[in-house]
């Protein structure tokens, strides 16, 4: 089966820069099935396009190889690396964006250094075209793990808010804004497992205390919680913006208050 490429950046689609990397990886591994992830991340956002690698990648058939750039200390010290870990490759910056990758047993890394991976030409400010997508061509191609270059023990790993326990209330944050204006926070489904009586979530001047299984369980232009496809706590507008209605972003806090 050809092997399969996924391409993650923050790069929007107005430039030539996702169109770049697709070239150079269809050059030197014609073979190679392209998939887009996202090239929607906000610029530099790296806990977004982490969110993004989190719940999109591992849906890939094992072997896949993730080609992800969000880099905003590209040119600098901060090193190139390549990722095994739970049967994918990650490819990109040492910058904590494969920092969920990083939490599966067995994981290796390793800096890329071998020649052969990357262009003649290696810009300063474009190592997604000039580095990264020759690494995930030729990883691709069949370019022997162990000699990318080498292994990295300390491999960059973001600090992700874990929601804490504050008397009889679960205080959590808003981590991913999405599309519709849906806001998920850190705070896991099976937290809210046994909701009823006395049970209620605050953000804000908002308060809520029913818990819906769909949005359209909701009055239209109804505000709403329940549990989203990643499994955690989210609010949300039947038909709206939870985002726009409340004047919410991502960190903003959420109170669960739940019987003790």
């Amino acid at each position: 089966m050809a092997p399969l490429i996924t391409l993650t950046s923050d790069f929007g689609l107005q430039d030539y820069y996702v169109g770049a990397m697709r070239g150079v990886l269809l050059r030197l591994a014609p073979q190679a099935r392209l998939v887009d992830l996202s090239h929607c991340i906000p610029p530099q956002d790296l806990l977004a396009g982490a969110w993004i690698l989190r719940h999109a990648a591992t849906e890939f058939p094992q072997g896949a190889i993730h080609l992800a750039v969000i880099d905003p200390g590209v040119g600098s010290a901060r090193r190139p690396l390549v990722v095994h870990s739970g049967g994918y490759l990650w490819v990109g910056p040492d910058n904590g964006l494969f920092s969920f990758a990083l939490q599966a047993p067995g994981w290796r890394a390793f800096e890329i250094r071998h020649p052969d991976l990357r262009l003649p030409r290696l810009s300063s400010t474009f190592h997604g075209r000039d580095l990264f997508a020759p690494t995930a061509a030729r990883l691709a191609a069949g370019f022997p793990l162990e000699e990318v270059g080498p292994p990295v023990s300390d491999p960059v790993r973001l600090e992700e808010a874990a929601p804490r326990r504050e008397g009889d209330e679960l205080v959590g944050q808003v981590i991913h804004l999405d599309r519709f204006g849906n806001l998920t926070t850190n705070i896991p489904g099976e937290a809210v497992a046994g909701w009823g009586e006395g049970w209620g979530l605050r953000l804000g001047a908002e308060k809520l205390n029913c818990l819906c299984r769909t949005y359209a369980e909701a009055e239209p232009s109804g505000l709403l919680a329940l549990v989203g496809s990643a499994g955690l706590l989210e609010i949300a507008v039947n038909g709206g913006s939870a985002a726009r209605r409340l004047r919410l972003g991502r960190r903003a806090e959420v109170r669960l208050h739940s019987p003790v």
